[in-house]
C-alpha cells in the first residue's frame, strides 16, 4: 500500500513528454524545474500510472532512437524519474473537466484533485500537450496552473 505524501506547497504535475525533456532530451528549457526540483522549493507528485506510462513511451522506436543518441536507456531515465518524484495514490475522483485525449486525463484529475486538498497552494501541471494547455482557464478555477515550461 503507497503511502500518501503531505501536500506541500509548490507543487508541480509532470506530463510525460515534459519528463523526456527534463531527463533524456536535457531541453535548457527544463533548466529551472531541475534546479528547484533538485533543491527540493517544488515537489512533483505523480501516479503509478504515470510512471507506467513513461514506461511504456520508452519503448516506442522514436524514443529508443533517442536514448541511444544521448547515450541513455529506459532503465536511466526510469531511475531519474523514481529519485525525483513522489508517488501519490491514484485519484479518488475525476476532474470536472475532461480532456480531450484520454492519455491526459491522469494528469489533471491528480491535479485537480490536490488543488482541492490544498487550498490555497500552488498546483502547476507543466505540459506542452494542446490538449491540456487549451483547458487552461477552466482548470484555473480549480486551482490548477498549466504552463508550458518553468521560468524563473
Amino acid at each position: 500500500m503507497s503511502r500518501e505524501p503531505q501536500v506541500p506547497e509548490g507543487i508541480v504535475i509532470l506530463d510525460t513528454n515534459i519528463v523526456l525533456d527534463l531527463f533524456l532530451f536535457q531541453d535548457p528549457r527544463t533548466a529551472v524545474l531541475r534546479e528547484q526540483l533538485q533543491s527540493k522549493r517544488l515537489s512533483w507528485l505523480a501516479t503509478a500510472h504515470m510512471r507506467n506510462e513513461l514506461e511504456r513511451v520508452l519503448t516506442y522506436a522514436h524514443i529508443s532512437a533517442k536514448l541511444s543518441y544521448y547515450e541513455k536507456t529506459p532503465a536511466d531515465i526510469l531511475a531519474a524519474f523514481d529519485q525525483a518524484v513522489q508517488i501519490y495514490e491514484q485519484p479518488t475522483a475525476k476532474a470536472p473537466y475532461v480532456c480531450k485525449d484520454p492519455d491526459d486525463q491522469a494528469f489533471i484529475d491528480l491535479a485537480a484533485q490536490l488543488a482541492g486538498q490544498a487550498p490555497g497552494q500552488k498546483v502547476t501541471l507543466i505540459s506542452k500537450d494542446k490538449a491540456v494547455t487549451s483547458m487552461r482557464k477552466r482548470l484555473e478555477k480549480l486551482s490548477v496552473f498549466v504552463t508550458t515550461t518553468l521560468l524563473a
